[in-house]
């Protein structure tokens, strides 16, 4: 009997699987950290006989190569990726016996990449699972925009056709267990679920449903902006990553953090954002360990800035480590945990700025108050409406945009209050007068704001 277990990484928005029977097993996609993958095959008393890559991901620093060199599995690497380390290279059609009478397949599925490939897996000839990495998602497809430009549109189209092969190849009931769509930007559009089958992506995916230039015309007019950050993960995972090292870093004190402030490091502050508002070390950014930390730390930082992490706890910047350690941030150049009175030097000052909701905001308008109103959100969220007379600087690029924001007190939002924090923190860093609105965005209609529609 086989298993498949879901290795979920929701800072990332990924999943990587293992799947096997009684006594060897695939890795598909493995992360960075692979620690957790080995204890899980270990908890399934298996053995990692196969480590098998969909494409070289864009998006995340993959863990295969360590993987398959401390497990001794053969590593599964598209033949028509371009890497610099020995793999078994994949073809369409390959197989390769996992355990017994369970086999996996695969299956050329261009369009993510040209590269891209696709695994099938079956048990005694009846295929129980495809693993479909940025191919086939749930809902959507992965975007065709992350290799070069003069292909998106050729790779927009075949994705179309990818999709066609797979569900035209597998029965309606097989599982797709793709490795994004779970908030990763790899992917054209979000997952409304988590789970799904061929049969229903053939009832519901536009991949599968709209003719292929309606469909391509669609996909490239809602691609969103790629995160800074990927532009370093392809070439890392091409050249072979290293091994990543989680061990704890050099801890800091007050006069250690200030120091680096003054060199220009980035010192993050890894708790709540009402934690933050209330008392935070001057200079200071506000990336929540519970947010999308990676994902907005990568895309916001100078690449290859050294980072301290300020957290309350020493797991809170283990955890940190280890997500930032996904994206190719490897080693934090110190942290300190505990109160943020221990973070700054005797007798200095916490910073501090207010928080707020929209029926704040609209009071202070009704007044007759000068506010700025800044939205940080995407463009395709703005575009289906936004507050009268707001500035717009979607928070990936507030950092070397700071010039822009008008004179006065800066109100931020978001669609949440997650990203607001982010820019509020930058803002304040920059000596900025700042009200961080932590509200949901359709509360701003209801507290009377005026709002233009996309």
């Amino acid at each position: 009997m086989f298993f498949i277990d879901n290795l979920e990484f929701e800072g990332l928005g990924n999943r990587s699987y293992l799947a096997g029977g009684p006594a060897a097993a695939v890795v598909v996609d493995p992360p960075r950290d692979i620690d957790q993958v080995i204890a899980a095959a270990a908890r399934r008393g298996v053995r990692i006989a196969y480590v098998a890559e969909t494409h070289v991901h864009n998006d995340y620093v993959t863990g295969g190569l360590e993987l398959a060199r401390v497990t001794g599995a053969r590593y599964l690497v598209p033949a028509g990726a371009h890497v610099s380390f020995a793999r078994t290279p994949v073809a369409d059609g390959d197989t390769f016996t996992v355990d017994g009478g369970l086999t996996l397949r695969a299956i050329a599925t261009p369009g993510h990449t040209p590269h891209h490939t696709s695994y099938a897996l079956a048990e005694d000839g009846r295929e129980v699972a495809a693993f479909t990495g940025g191919s086939l998602l749930i809902g959507s497809v992965g975007r065709p925009d992350l290799v070069e430009p003069r292909l998106t549109e050729q790779l927009a189209r075949a994705q179309h056709a990818s999709a066609h092969r797979l569900v035209d190849e597998l029965d309606d009931e097989v599982p797709v267990l793709p490795t994004h769509g779970f908030g990763s930007f790899c992917s054209s559009s979000q997952a409304e679920g988590d789970a799904s089958t061929i049969g229903e992506e053939r009832r519901n995916n536009d991949a599968l449903t709209l003719d292929v230039d309606t469909f391509v015309a669609q996909m490239l007019a809602g691609l969103e902006d790629v995160p800074a950050y990927y532009a370093h993960m392809g070439p890392a995972n091409a050249a072979g990553p290293t091994p990543v090292d989680l061990t704890p870093p050099r801890r800091a004190d007050g006069e250690e953090i200030a120091s680096r402030l003054a060199a220009g490091e980035w010192v993050v502050d890894l708790r709540n954002r009402m934690a933050f508002a209330e008392g935070h070390v001057a200079g200071s950014f506000n990336f929540e360990s519970e947010g999308k930390l990676a994902t907005y730390l990568a895309w916001l930082i100078p690449w290859g800035k050294p980072v301290v992490l300020l957290a309350e706890t020493p797991q809170q910047v283990a955890d940190a480590q280890r997500e930032l350690a996904r994206v190719g941030i490897d080693r934090p150049a110190a942290a300190a945990t505990g109160e943020p009175t221990g973070w700054v030097r005797p007798g200095e000052q916490l910073a501090s700025f207010p928080r707020a909701r929209f029926t704040d905001l609209a009071e202070v308008r009704e007044r007759g108050e000068e506010a700025v109103v800044l939205d940080v959100r995407r463009d395709s969220e703005r575009a289906g409406g936004y507050i009268d007379g707001s500035v717009h600087i979607p928070v990936h690029e507030l950092h070397g945009r700071i010039g822009e924001v008008p004179d006065g007190t800066v109100w931020v939002h978001c669609a949440g209050g997650m990203r607001a924090a982010i820019a509020a923190s930058l803002l304040d860093a920059a000596g900025r007068d700042v009200v961080a609105v932590d509200d949901g965005f359709d509360a701003a209609a209801e507290a009377g704001l005026p709002l233009i529609s996309g």
